[in-house]
């Protein structure tokens, strides 16, 4: 029996929850941005009239105001957005049980089993979740329905703003095979570039390539893209409700100013690596490898990642390895926008396994920064998390840059 399942995209999620607000605004150029004074001020969102202009998400402010000199940019409100999307998700729980979110305005539902209850017709089902968001929410919607996850989400990007798209096992060829291949969930930009390089510029023609060939020039992707554009996808719609296993714990800031000696490097990774940690001893959780991002000025991101000798959440460790990290990256005084600290390869307090490492501080020590950090944790609970400070997040005085 095959699957029927729902993609179901908000359309301009931020922008068009402001716009309830700001009704006469409906038909400029809008963009939801951060402080626009500040580094962070990149759109987030745009509505229709903004996405005409080619105004587009996650550019700096002056490049989309390049294109639209007339754009209006209005200052977001997360907390407004999550309540949005809790009343959507709700809705959606009445039509199934299996409602998947995919960030905070994407949800796949599966009504496989649900679907009798409410005509039988999977694109009525979807026309009917369009006008209910619409009429009780003033938000639009528009739906993938197929019989798997993946072409589910290309039938909502297939047609845009408020429409319902029909990918079925009659006439998913058609429809799929002459998309662009970074039309597929997962292809990115590199992954693009990497298959044009083999002649790979649409989804049949990625069809059309040997598995073991995907597999030797991406790895597990490869094999991964292979099925999906062949329609073999088989990944299961899980519940919201549903605990899904943390891959890495991660963060990331852009600084106010750019960061240009190793001190300055240093506060800033331990601050991160500070944050992660308590994420990490908060869930049980122990990190096997770490990788450091560095962004420059010019917006390139350079990554690096390497197994730790033993499982951790000690910021003292995470501190050093991702300053080891770094130190293979980037070169004093090159300018550093923002930085990312990511904790990868997670196992559980009981699975945590150990490598013998004759250079690692011994046990003793290990104890001893166990016992402080669990204590610093403790008082943070109790007192705030700002009562206490990882004495490497506080350099007492700056050193001129390095050669």
């Amino acid at each position: 029996m095959a699957r029927i399942i729902l993609h179901c995209d908000l359309n301009c999620f931020y922008a068009s929850v402001e716009l309830l607000s700001h009704p006469e605004l409906r038909e400029v150029p809008v963009a939801v941005c951060g402080d626009p004074g500040s580094r962070h001020g990149v759109v987030l969102a745009k509505n229709e009239p903004a996405k005409r202009c080619g105004v587009q998400t996650a550019e700096t402010i002056w490049q989309a105001r390049k294109k639209c000199p007339d754009l209006v940019l209005l200052p977001p409100h997360h907390q407004l957005y999550r309540e949005y999307s809790r009343r959507v998700n709700a809705i959606y729980d009445e039509y199934t049980d299996l409602v998947e979110p995919f960030g905070i305005d994407e949800s796949w539902l599966d009504v496989t089993n649900t679907l009798h209850l409410f005509g039988g017709d999977a694109r009525a089902l979807a026309d009917t979740l369009r006008r209910r968001i619409r009429r009780e929410l003033g938000l639009t919607l528009s739906v993938g329905v197929s019989f798997n996850k993946v072409f589910a989400k290309l039938g909502s990007d297939y047609r845009k703003p408020d429409a319902t798209s029909v990918i079925s096992p009659e006439n998913w060829k058609e429809i799929v095979w002459p998309l662009p291949v970074g039309s597929l969930l997962f292809v990115g930009s590199a992954a693009r570039r990497l298959l044009k390089q083999y002649g790979v510029e649409n989804v049949g023609q990625l069809a059309a390539c040997k598995r073991e060939m995907l597999e030797s020039i991406m790895g597990k992707l490869g094999a991964q893209l292979y099925e999906y554009a062949n329609g073999l996808d088989r990944e299961a719609v899980r519940s919201r409700y549903d605990a899904e296993p943390v891959k890495s714990v991660g963060n990331g800031t852009t600084f106010p100013q750019n960061l240009t000696t190793r001190v300055q490097v240093q506060a800033g990774i331990a601050v991160l690596s500070d944050t992660v940690a308590t994420r990490l001893r908060r869930h049980g959780l122990y990190a096997g490898g770490i990788q450091v991002t560095l962004r420059d000025p010019e917006f390139r991101d350079r990554s690096r990642q390497r197994q730790l000798s033993a499982p951790t959440h000690l910021i003292r460790e995470l501190t050093d390895a991702a300053m080891e990290l770094v130190g293979e990256l980037w070169k004093p005084p090159s300018p550093i926008r923002a930085l990312t600290v990511t904790a990868i390869h997670l196992s559980e307090e009981g699975e945590a396994y150990e490598q013998t490492d004759l250079f690692a501080p011994p046990p003793q020590r290990q104890e001893r920064q166990e016992k402080l950090e669990g204590a610093m944790a403790r008082i943070r609970q109790k007192y705030g998390s700002d009562a206490i400070v990882f004495g490497a997040a506080r350099p007492e005085k700056e050193e001129d840059p390095l050669p």
